[in-house]
């Protein structure tokens, strides 16, 4: 798609959950915080995103302060405000009381120059579905190496 730029994909999402639905949001961000984001220095570990008070909130994103920056530099796992239409809020607040949903950043991305986040309706992994899922991979990968074989 034109004009988007990758900063970061959360590559453990979607072996953790089964992502339902996803949701583009924008994020409220200072200025370092942005020029760091253009350096690539994010880290998606242990972020989810809460719903207080009718809004948004992405916890636990470390976004590394901004190596020229000063005193304008912010705590880097400072809670982010997501910035989301009204119907998809009160879509994710009915959508997250029910049992073992969840909220979780799958990628963080420029947009024409905004930077924006999608969040995924998520529901947790149990541990045989990640060993299904990885002996799938396993089975497609060798399917592949046959045909490739075959194909020479």
């Amino acid at each position: 798609m034109e004009g988007i730029k990758m900063i970061a994909p959360n590559k453990k999402a979607r072996h953790e959950y089964f992502l339902e639905e996803e949701f583009e949001a924008g994020i409220s961000l200072a200025g370092t915080e942005v020029k760091s984001l253009r350096g690539g220095n994010v880290n998606f570990r242990d972020s989810y995103a809460t719903i207080r008070n009718g809004e948004v909130f992405i916890v636990g994103l470390y976004i590394s302060p901004y190596e020229k920056g000063n005193i304008n530099n912010k705590d880097p796992e400072r809670d982010r405000k997501l910035l989301l239409h009204k119907a998809e809020i009160r879509k994710l607040i009915g959508k997250t009381e029910q049992k073992g949903y969840s909220l979780i950043p799958t990628k963080i991305y420029f947009k024409r120059n905004k930077v924006k986040i999608e969040i995924a309706l998520a529901k947790g992994k149990k541990l045989y579905d990640k060993r299904h899922d990885i002996a799938d991979k396993d089975a497609a990968r060798a399917i592949d190496r046959k045909l490739k074989s075959y194909n020479k």
